[in-house]
């Protein structure tokens, strides 16, 4: 019976459909009270009354827990569209670089990515404030009133933040923040670094002739699907965290002042964040698996 029930919890199949789907039953992922249902069904088991259904969930979870299945979890996991070979090695490799060795005194280099959809969502009633025993309350009705986006660079060796906001996200608004860079960063800067990720806007026709007249800007691109090496993803969960949390503003206009007045602060007190290298020592890890193949 215990084979039978490790069967069921592992069987996939070449198709798309696997686990319940692949044996009639609608369901995602399975349970331990499921699995008792199904070994029912397929005759595996006398019939299960109420009083005794939870002892079977019970026997089902300690059987999978023996052999170490969980069937009711599930894990995030990407089919690479980039091979892990020594071209992706050296990429990873070049990006690590620019995060550990030490820069000169006219280098700086900036993490730059933008977060989207950033909606006011103006509530119905007022958000009321903690009290003795209760939290913040918070409307569940709000309004929808169009979403802004946020420009953002980390520079990975203070921890200052240059952000701008924008209603759309073309190259034309990535140039204007490329703009602002150029004016905010000081003259004596003669190189930034920029750490991007592939998305076309970043490579448009617009911006590769800015570039060609803005040479003290240099992009890097991390490897597709390598988003965790861009370190202000990093910055942006603070952000969401910290402020955005409850998103509760009046219009477009007050949500983009309380995402600068929340860089303003960050900068006041701006670190740069302590990089792990187990990530990165796993990626390379495959690779190397992957060159001595």
């Amino acid at each position: 019976m215990a084979i039978h029930l490790v069967k069921i919890a592992c069987e996939l199949l070449a198709s798309r459909r696997c686990g319940p789907d692949r044996l009639g039953v609608s369901l995602s992922q399975w349970d331990c009270q499921e699995l008792a249902r199904k070994r029912v069904a397929d005759g595996v088991v006398t019939g299960i009354s109420p009083q005794t259904a939870r002892l079977a969930a019970t026997r089902v979870g300690r059987i999978l827990n023996h052999h170490r299945l969980k069937p009711w979890r599930k894990h995030l996991w990407l089919s690479p569209d980039v091979p892990r070979d020594a071209a992706f090695a050296a990429c990873v490799q070049h990006i690590v670089d620019l995060y550990t060795r030490p820069l000169a005194d006219h280098e700086v280099v900036l993490c730059v990515d933008e977060k989207t959809s950033l909606q006011p969502r103006t509530r119905i009633s007022p958000t009321l404030p903690a009290r003795p025993d209760l939290p913040v309350r918070v409307e569940h009705e709000y309004q929808r009133k169009g979403a802004l986006n946020l420009f953002a660079a980390f520079d990975t060796r203070t921890g200052k933040v240059y952000a701008r906001t924008a209603e759309r996200k073309r190259q034309v608004e990535f140039i204007a923040f490329l703009e602002q860079m150029d004016r905010e960063v000081p003259a004596t800067i003669t190189t930034i670094h920029l750490v991007l990720d592939n998305l076309p806007m970043h490579k448009g026709k617009q911006v590769r002739a800015w570039l060609a007249e803005h040479p003290r800007f240099v992009f890097h691109h991390p490897p597709v699907h390598c988003s965790w090496m861009n370190q202000v993803e990093q910055w942006f969960s603070i952000l969401a965290r910290k402020r955005l949390r409850i998103a509760d503003f009046a219009d477009k206009a007050a949500l983009s002042e309380r995402l600068m007045a929340f860089v303003s602060h960050w900068n006041e007190r701006a670190h740069p964040f302590n990089g792990s290298t187990k990530s990165v020592a796993k990626v390379m890890a495959k690779c190397q698996l992957a060159l001595a193949a």
